[in-house]
């Protein structure tokens, strides 16, 4: 696994070099792009549509449209000057409650090594760890400067990537008045205390991707893709009538 980052954790006048590795990644089977009449991949070209011809990667820069077709270029050392000293480093400006956090805001996850000053890295790991506390920080990650969280997991330190407020998208939720009998509101928590547990990651895996490899396979033979019968829903319209049910159901011993 690669680093991702090199730099600096700092918090007042404890200095700690550190990097950073991608905590997660995604699994996905890809599916190639085909030509429908003949089933050959379709390839796309970067072309110049002003000098047409193909270009190559190294030959394209980054510009901004500033007006109509206007653009200004920038090249990787005006992306570099414009950075100051401390936005190479993640200097951590305040230490919040973990519950102060809405799960909205977190992105991206890095765990996080050091590269020397261990003593002050198990030092910050054992601090926060005792006070539940998460450190706040900004850092410029190639050409975006990120609002990001440094937090304990287990015996790790993990950094999160934050959304900036401006960037939440906010929804009109449609004003909705509806009464709802205690004995409902008894009942379903009921039934949420039924089916509360610990959370066990390791008791999750992709049901769809297993079912997608095995049709890939059956294809490859020239098979039909099977496909699984599912015990159909009880159609329960009353909703005190479904909570019951529900509650009957949760209490049942779970294979």
């Amino acid at each position: 696994m690669g680093v991702s980052w090199k730099g600096s954790i700092s918090f007042g006048l404890i200095y700690i070099p550190i990097s950073l590795y991608v905590a997660t990644s995604e699994e996905s089977i890809g599916f190639n792009m085909l030509h429908k009449e003949c089933n050959n991949r379709i390839k796309y070209k970067k072309v110049c549509e002003f000098c047409d011809q193909e270009i190559k990667s190294g030959d394209i820069v980054k510009g901004y449209n500033y007006e109509g077709d206007k653009y200004i270029v920038f090249d990787e050392n005006d992306f570099e000057r414009l950075k100051s000293p401390k936005d190479k480093s993640i200097n951590i400006t305040q230490f919040v409650d973990l519950s102060e956090i809405d799960t909205v805001f977190y992105d991206k996850a890095y765990y996080v090594v050091p590269d020397g000053g261990e003593r002050a890295f198990e030092l910050l790991k054992q601090a926060m760890k005792e006070t539940n506390k998460v450190g706040i920080a900004k850092v410029v990650f190639g050409t975006k400067e990120n609002l990001v969280a440094i937090r304990m997991s287990g015996d790790k330190l993990l950094l999160n990537t934050l959304y900036f407020v401006n960037e939440i998208r906010s929804v009109q939720m449609p004003y909705i008045k509806v009464d709802v009998g205690k004995a409902e509101v008894d009942l379903a928590k009921q039934l949420i205390t039924n089916m509360t547990s610990h959370f066990k990651p390791e008791g999750f895996h992709d049901e769809y991707r297993e079912r997608l490899k095995s049709a890939i396979e059956q294809k490859i033979h020239g098979e039909e893709i099977t496909i699984p019968v599912e015990k159909p829903d009880n159609n329960i319209i009353n909703l005190m009538e479904a909570l019951q049910q529900s509650i009957a159901n949760s209490n049942q011993p779970r294979v």
